[in-house]
């Protein structure tokens, strides 16, 4: 890293500091876990005779189950019923303990699972593990307290089982249902379980994740139904050589769909990925905060799923702590429905509905409670990701934004390295999607297509984009790599960079909702950015206009100046409310800002010539952001002209109030005194 870099790092971290000091807690905490070795494989499905039955002993109630399925699978469940009554299991997790060997098949017949001897609260040593405990409450047990007290936090616990498939019997995942009754964390989890294969069955109803899969070299979630949990449908973490296929959740506190600290294969890698270590299609995720998130989803393949009516349809972030394989990267989403993703459940964290237990809460009823914050009416967000793809997906109908893209210095994920804080967001590609429209071709429109913080290098979008803020994007060649008229910035537009430190103040267990953040429901003059706005342009009408009144009103073509700069000060607001449309009003408003300042310097140069040239600096900055946002970014700059304009626009207020203020000297020169040729008043005008 070269002297300048360094300084303009240093530069960018004491910003995001200044700016605000909102650190995320860990939304996931697990024992610390590291990555498979890579040597495992995919399972692959195995559809002889089980090994093991697990049935309910109610023939009635079975009798019942199976009344509509086709004849054959009635009659097959109905002689494995039989069996399962003479040399069964009543519970799932008894068939589990009764794995003896690697390859085993486990047979779930149509029924409820509450599994009631898993449920107790821990008594004895199990009541007395030592082991420290999550933000949320819950002990972060090891490995070896999870074999010693295996239902402390799960109701199945599958833990150092090889090559395992539980499988249910019947037509469709909801015959089988394992229900936690909120009573447990988690209602499955697998826990070093190389090899495990899940297929055909529901599980629901948790205080963290339906089906949890960690530290696993190879696995598969076929047909599985998750809903209605605290946090996760799906939770799989540190885990390699994984599939899910044909799956579907709704109803959780995060997200549907989670491959977090997926195996980080590609660390290092361009976009030459020879192999993705988990493997995400013909699912759909509806109906949750998120439809998919990774914190730290590295090398994650997404393809032919369905993200749906969601608060956002899809995440991948390097946000909390405590992931490995952070940051985020190589995440690859092709041919995706993402769509609709307007829901916003904030409502019922205002409303106290989230404070209730969780049985009580009715999320069977479509309540769900937002664990984290995100910007409702938004398809896919990259919340400092490197590398991701996003190729030939259908984003449609969003009442915000299709895309949404910003770094993540590297502090608030725990690591405070100075070479690491600019480490995020650089070459995400978006390239020929179908944005704004269905399918099937009908018309449906994304507020905006691209929303930006402008902060990474070799990031870029399609040509064909239906607005953007910023207006100009780097567009992508035809090949990975070829990006033209990118950008090289280590810290993103200040006024986007406050408005996301202010909104991620939010907490779902103190009911804290971030005042002045849209995300959350405040409008107009509540927004940060319109305050920032509003804030800026009274000071510079007031300063401005002091100085105007106190040194130039002689000079007609500063006061033409000068009226322009206020037309300027109130588009610049009016253009803080239209951020989400794709329009050129703040373009505009720079542009007669950078004239109004530019004309002022002019006429003060030669009384007061560094005032003046620094005056003039500020015009000529002001309308090189004009460009930059209207025309083109300004290629490799570590810092984009706002932020230049900003830092030396702090400057220029406090020498405009101290020339303003100064007497005029009835002494300066004839040419001095001559407006049309400086500027300066004439002797007395100005008293």
């Amino acid at each position: 890293m070269t002297w300048t870099r360094r300084i303009m790092t240093a530069l960018a971290v004491a910003a995001a500091l200044l700016l605000g000091t909102a650190t995320a807690a860990p939304a996931h905490e697990e024992r610390e876990v590291t990555f498979p070795d890579g040597t495992g494989s995919v399972p692959e499905y195995r559809d002889g005779p089980p090994d093991l039955l697990v049935c309910k002993d109610d023939s009635g109630d079975f009798q019942r189950r199976v009344a509509r399925f086709p004849d054959a699978l009635r009659a097959h469940n109905l002689r494995l019923h039989e069996r399962c009554l003479r040399d069964g299991y009543r519970h799932i997790q008894q068939a589990v303990d009764a794995v003896d060997r690697p390859g085993m098949t486990i047979a779930v017949l149509p029924g409820r699972y509450e599994e009631e001897p898993s449920q107790p609260e821990p008594a004895g040593e199990c009541a007395r593990l030592d082991a420290p405990r999550a933000a949320q409450g819950y002990q972060v047990l090891s490995y070896a307290q999870q074999k010693q007290c295996p239902h402390n936090q799960n109701l199945v616990a599958i833990l150092g089982k090889r090559d395992l498939q539980i499988e249910g019997t019947g037509a469709g995942p909801l015959d089988v249902v394992v229900d936690a009754g909120y009573r447990k964390l988690n209602a499955v989890r697998a826990d070093g379980s190389d090899g495990v294969y899940f297929r055909n069955f529901t599980a629901q109803r948790t205080t963290f994740n339906a089906l949890y899969v960690l530290a696993v070299d190879g696995f598969v979630i076929d047909k599985v139904l998750t809903r209605w949990n605290d946090e996760y449908g799906f939770l799989t973490f540190a885990s390699d050589h994984g599939l899910y296929r044909d799956c579907e959740s709704y109803g959780n506190g995060d997200s549907g769909i989670y491959p977090g600290s997926a195996s980080d294969i590609n660390d290092g890698r361009g976009y030459d990925v020879p192999r993705y270590s988990i493997e995400i299609t013909g699912c759909r995720s509806h109906h949750n905060l998120l439809g998919y998130s990774g914190t730290a989803g590295d090398s994650v393949w997404a393809h032919d799923n369905e993200f749906d009516h969601n608060m956002a349809g899809a995440s991948m972030d390097s946000v909390f702590p405590g992931h490995p394989g952070l940051p985020q990267n190589h995440a690859r989403f092709e041919r995706n429905l993402i769509h609709s993703n307007n829901q916003n459940y904030y409502r019922y964290v205002v409303d106290g509905t989230c404070a209730k237990p969780p049985a009580e809460r009715g999320y069977e009823r479509g309540v769900v409670c937002p664990q984290t914050s995100v910007p409702p009416g938004t398809g896919v967000m990259v919340a400092g990701g490197n590398w991701n793809v996003f190729e030939g997906n259908w984003v449609y109908g969003h009442q915000r934004a299709a895309f949404h893209l910003n770094a993540v210095p590297a502090y608030i994920r725990g690591d405070e390295s100075w070479s690491r804080q600019t480490d995020t967001s650089h070459h995400n590609r978006f390239h020929a999607n179908k944005l704004g429209t269905d399918r099937d071709g009908k018309a449906a429109p994304n507020r905006v297509d691209v929303w930006w913080d402008g902060q990474g290098e070799g990031n870029c979008w399609q040509d064909d984009t239906s607005g953007s803020t910023p207006r100009t994007l780097p567009v992508c060649g035809e090949e990975p790599g070829a990006v033209s008229g990118g950008s090289h910035r280590i810290l993103g537009e200040p006024v986007k960079l406050a408005q996301l430190i202010v909104c991620s103040d939010y907490s779902v267990g103190a009911r804290r909702l971030p005042a002045g953040c849209d995300w959350y429901g405040a409008r107009g003059i509540e927004r940060v950015e319109v305050q920032t706005a509003l804030a800026i342009a009274g000071v510079l009408a007031l300063v401005g206009g002091l100085l105007w009144w106190r040194r130039l009103r002689g000079n007609r073509w500063v006061a033409v100046a000068t009226a322009l700069g206020a037309a300027g000060l109130v588009l610049d607001v009016a253009g803080e409310t239209l951020s989400l449309s794709a329009t050129i009003v703040p373009a505009l408003a720079l542009l007669l800002l950078g004239i109004w300042w530019t004309a002022t310097g002019l006429a003060l140069r030669t009384g007061s010539p560094a005032f003046g040239w620094t005056t003039v600096a500020m015009g000529l900055l002001t309308l090189l952001d004009a460009f930059d946002q209207a025309v083109v970014m300004v290629p490799w700059t570590p810092l984009g002209p706002a932020w230049l304009r900003g830092l030396l626009g702090l400057v220029w207020v406090v020498w405009a109030v101290v020339a303003a203020a100064r007497p005029v000297d009835a002494s300066r020169s004839a040419a001095t005194n001559d407006p049309d040729a400086t500027g300066a008043v004439r002797p007395g005008a100005a008293s």
